[in-house]
């Protein structure tokens, strides 16, 4: 049996074949991410039976996919690692845990002989497209978020007062009025009835000339600054524009979502604080479940476990998660236990009993996150929607 380790990168990999004995066999292949690359490897170990090569490299961000799929259309067993496991390893195996492509390479090889060479299989295919979409998601909802921000920063110097005329800066009214006259000046001169209708038909009839007369009269009293009026009112119809992109292109992204979420049978929104929106993160960054043999593997997994910091005799009481795996399945879980902490009364009064208990906001709110994923792991494993205890 031989294991064959490859240190993963964007362009360039790097792969070393040992035998069973740690013996090196093939040290430090280079080739690059391509079908040409992909040759150049299979003919490094052409000289060895394949069916006894097992193959490992670390799950480094997306970069390993191709390898992976290239791999085992060619029936070569590939075990994936996360790198965390990788540097727990490094630190054992290498006493000094230097770290370049060829000591990499030889580490996973080794690492896999250690650990066994279970055949690691991908998500299916709407699994990954969910992962994907999600991902997508969060961060096209950070870029509006961030042109919000930036249009609510311009106001704030040239139209301080804009603030008090609509509960919603972005609705659907407001943004009339900051395509049309963002700033001050604009506003004063922009003609009264055309205003109007514009903010008639934008809220559904809800505002017309009385709104327009209460932004003008802002508007002619304003404090905001003079100077670059005109460059401001470009900037801001430039970002309101862009935000409303966005924003169609996020309710088109919620549509493809909910299609490919509807396919794939689960009852995660039947746990308390979990909507529609949280519930495709949730499973798509989670993936196959049966990847998990315990809760407490799951909570590692999403980052949630205690990370200690220990010497000697003396522990840490300020421990904190280990926030390893996904950002954006803590995100979404932190999220839900916000929803569930104020929404079910069990989860609202496990949240109560930590503050009682002097744990601080965010640490009892981790608590709920990792009670959430407790039941996430049984509804997921048994296919069932969440039952949850009699109050007593």
């Amino acid at each position: 049996m031989f294991y064959l380790g490859i240190d993963i990168a964007k362009v360039n990999h790097v792969a070393s074949l040992i035998s069973e004995d740690g013996s090196i066999l093939v040290k430090a292949i280079k080739f690059t991410n391509s079908i040409e690359g992909l040759q150049k490897l299979l003919d490094s170990i052409s000289n060895f039976d394949t069916s006894q090569i097992y193959c490992a490299m670390e799950a480094t961000g997306t970069y390993w996919l191709s390898l992976f799929s290239a791999l085992t259309d060619k029936g070569f067993n590939v075990s994936v690692f996360n790198p965390y496991q990788i540097k727990s390893f490094r630190g054992a195996y290498n006493n000094r845990k230097q770290k370049n492509d060829v000591i990499d390479s030889i580490l996973i090889a080794n690492f896999l002989s250690f650990n066994g060479t279970e055949q690691t299989s991908l998500p299916n295919d709407d699994l990954l497209a969910l992962k994907n979409l999600t991902r997508y998601r969060s961060n096209l909802v950070d870029n509006i978020c961030k042109a919000k921000t930036q249009v609510t920063g311009i106001l704030d110097k040239v139209f301080p007062e804009y603030s008090d005329l609509f509960s919603d800066t972005f609705s659907e009214a407001s943004k009339q009025i900051l395509l049309n006259c963002p700033t001050p000046n604009e506003v004063v001169n922009f003609n009264t009835r055309k205003l109007a209708n514009l903010l008639k038909k934008a809220s559904r009839g809800h505002h017309s000339t009385d709104k327009v007369r209460e932004v003008k009269s802002l508007a002619k009293n304003s404090f905001g600054i003079k100077f670059t009026g005109d460059a401001c009112s470009f900037e801001i119809k430039q970002l309101v524009n862009q935000i409303i992109f966005l924003e169609n292109q996020a309710h088109e992204l919620e549509v493809k979502i909910k299609d490919i979420y509807s396919k794939l049978d689960n009852h995660l929104q039947s746990i308390p604080g979990i909507g529609k929106v949280t519930a495709p993160t949730i499973l798509a960054e989670i993936g196959d479940i049966n990847n998990f043999s315990s809760p407490s593997k799951l909570t590692a997994f999403a980052g949630l476990d205690p990370s200690e910091n220990q010497s000697g005799n003396k522990k840490s009481s300020n421990e904190k998660t280990s926030k390893r795996g996904s950002p954006y399945l803590r995100h979404a879980l932190y999220t839900a236990a916000m929803v569930a902490a104020n929404n079910d009364p069990i989860m609202h009064d496990y949240y109560i009993k930590k503050r009682a208990e002097g744990k601080h906001h965010y640490v009892a709110l981790t608590g709920v996150e990792r009670k959430l994923l407790g039941i996430i792991f049984h509804v997921l494993k048994e296919n069932r929607d969440y039952r949850p205890p009699k109050l007593s």
